[in-house]
C-alpha cells in the first residue's frame, strides 16, 4: 500500500474544528463527522488552532489493532486526554516537567501499568463482585422505588442515574454516604469543565472550549482523599480505599500523587460512565416503545440491553495515544512522538462491523463494540458496570408499563467522557 502525502491525509478544517469543540459531542454533529471520515479520511490529520496536531482514528479495525500495541502505541509520554497547547503548557511548567497533571492506570504504559493495575484487579473480577450482587441489588431496588415515588414524571438522570451507581462504587471505596453529593459534583465539574451547566462557575465556556481542565477539580479531589487516606491507614477496613492507602510499589508505600490519581480515577470514571449509559438506555427505549416491549417480553435479552446500551452511548468519546517509534499503519507514515485521537464512538458505529449502527436493538448480537477499549487497558470496572445495569434493569423493566420523553432531553459538552445530563420522563409503574 502506498503511503499518503501530507495533503493527501489532512483533515478539512471545518471536520477538525468539531473534532475539539465539546458542544459537537452533545448535539450530534460529531456523528456526522466521524461519518464522514470513516468513508473518506478514517485515519487522517487534525489541525486545529490552539491543539497539537493530531491523527484522528475512526474505524473499528483500526481502534481495535492499536489498542493491541501497547508497546508501539503509548499512553505515558504525552497526555491520554486531548488538552490544548496552553494547558499542555501549564502542566508541565506544574509538575516538572511531566505532561501528566495525574497519573492514573490511563497515564502509564508497561512496566509500570501492570503494577498498578494489579493492585485494585481483584475487586474487579467476576468471581469477587459475585458477592457483592445483593447487597447492589438493595442499592437498585431502593432507585426503582425512588422512580416511583416521583409520581409518573422525572429526571431520569437528576433522580435516578447518577445517584444508584455513584452509591455502589463509593460503598466499594469506603467514602462516607454523606460524602456523595460532594464526589458527584466533583465529578461533574471534572468531566463537564467545557460544560456552561456542569463545569465550575468562571472555568466553562470558551476557555475549556480550547482543551483546558479544571484544576481547582483536581485539586479539591485531591484533597479530600489526602484525608481519607490518612485515616485508612491509622484505621483500615474492608474496603478499596484502605487497600489503596496502604498498597506497596517493588516494596515502596505508593506515592501521594500515584494514590490520589488512584483515588480519583475509581471516583469518577467508576459512576459517571455507568450513569451515562443507563440513562442512555432509558433514553433509547422511550424512544422505541417495540425494543421496550421485546426486552420486557424477554428478560434474558437484559444482558444484551446492556451491552447495546453501552455501544449506543459510548460514554468515553476519546482516549490519545502516543507513537514510541516510527511505524507504518493503514498506509500512512507515523512518526515517532505523533499523538493519536482514538475515535471509540464513531468504531462503534463503523457499518462494517455493526448492521444499521444508527438503530438501537436491544437483541443485537454480536455486539463487539469499544467502549470498554481493548488490550492492557481494557476498563478495570466493566464487569461492575454491567452487573450494576443488568440488576437496574431487572428491578425496573418488570415495574415499567409506559415510558415516554417529557420534554428534551440534554447530553454533556465534553470531547473526552460525556453523556446525557438531563432525561425528562412520563410513565406508568406497576
Amino acid at each position: 500500500m502506498s503511503v499518503m502525502t501530507a495533503a493527501d491525509r489532512r483533515i478539512p478544517g471545518d471536520k477538525a474544528d468539531l473534532l475539539t469543540t465539546p458542544a459537537a459531542y452533545a448535539d450530534g454533529r460529531i456523528h456526522e463527522v466521524y461519518r464522514w471520515l470513516r468513508a473518506n479520511q478514517p485515519l487522517g490529520i487534525a489541525e486545529t488552532e490552539g491543539f497539537d496536531p493530531f491523527w484522528v482514528v475512526t474505524r473499528h479495525a483500526d481502534i481495535l489493532e492499536i489498542s493491541r500495541q501497547n508497546d508501539l502505541f503509548h499512553n505515558g509520554e504525552r497526555s491520554p486526554t486531548l488538552i490544548g497547547q496552553a494547558a499542555d503548557q501549564k502542566i508541565r511548567a506544574m509538575m516538572g516537567g511531566s505532561p501528566h497533571l495525574l497519573r492514573t492506570l490511563i497515564h502509564m504504559d508497561a512496566p509500570d501499568h501492570p503494577k498498578y493495575r494489579a493492585l485494585t484487579q481483584g475487586w474487579f473480577t467476576p468471581q469477587n463482585l459475585r458477592r457483592l450482587e445483593d447487597q447492589i441489588r438493595v442499592l437498585a431496588k431502593a432507585a426503582v422505588a425512588k422512580m416511583a415515588a416521583t409520581g409518573g414524571r422525572c429526571d431520569f438522570v437528576g433522580e435516578v442515574a447518577l445517584h444508584y451507581p455513584l452509591h455502589v462504587i463509593m460503598s466499594i471505596m469506603g467514602v462516607p454516604e454523606e460524602d456523595e453529593p460532594r464526589m458527584l459534583r466533583l465529578t461533574q465539574e471534572l468531566f463537564g469543565a467545557a460544560d456552561p451547566e456542569l463545569g465550575r462557575a468562571g472555568s466553562g465556556g470558551a476557555t475549556a472550549q480550547k482543551g483546558e481542565i479544571d484544576f481547582g477539580a483536581v485539586v479539591d479531589f485531591s484533597n479530600y482523599f489526602r484525608a481519607l487516606s490518612e485515616a485508612k491507614r491509622a484505621a483500615p477496613t474492608d474496603d478499596l480505599a484502605s487497600l489503596i492507602a496502604n498498597s506497596r510499589i517493588d516494596g515502596q508505600p505508593i506515592s501521594d500523587l500515584e494514590a490520589m490519581s488512584y483515588y480519583i480515577i475509581v471516583a469518577t470514571a467508576g459512576h459517571d460512565t455507568t450513569s451515562s449509559s443507563s440513562a442512555g438506555a432509558l433514553w433509547a427505549l422511550a424512544e422505541n416503545p417495540a425494543e421496550l416491549a421485546k426486552v420486557k417480553a424477554d428478560p434474558s435479552l437484559i444482558p444484551s440491553l446492556v451491552d447495546e446500551s453501552i455501544r449506543w452511548t459510548t460514554p468515553v468519546k476519546t482516549f490519545m495515544r502516543t507513537v514510541a517509534a516510527d511505524t507504518e499503519f493503514a498506509g500512512r507514515s507515523l512518526r515517532k512522538g505523533d499523538w493519536l485521537m482514538l475515535c471509540y464512538a464513531s468504531g462503534n458505529r463503523d457499518e462494517a462491523v455493526f448492521e444499521a449502527p444508527d438503530t438501537f436493538r436491544v437483541d443485537r448480537r454480536p455486539n463487539r463494540h469499544l467502549a470498554f477499549g481493548y488490550g492492557a487497558h481494557l476498563c478495570l470496572g466493566q464487569h461492575l458496570a454491567k452487573m450494576e445495569m443488568r440488576i437496574l434493569w431487572e428491578e425496573l423493566l418488570p415495574r415499567l408499563s409506559n415510558l415516554a420523553l417529557d420534554g428534551a432531553p440534554a447530553v454533556s459538552e465534553a470531547v473526552f467522557v460525556n453523556g446525557p445530563k438531563r432525561l425528562p420522563v412520563r410513565f406508568d409503574m406497576i
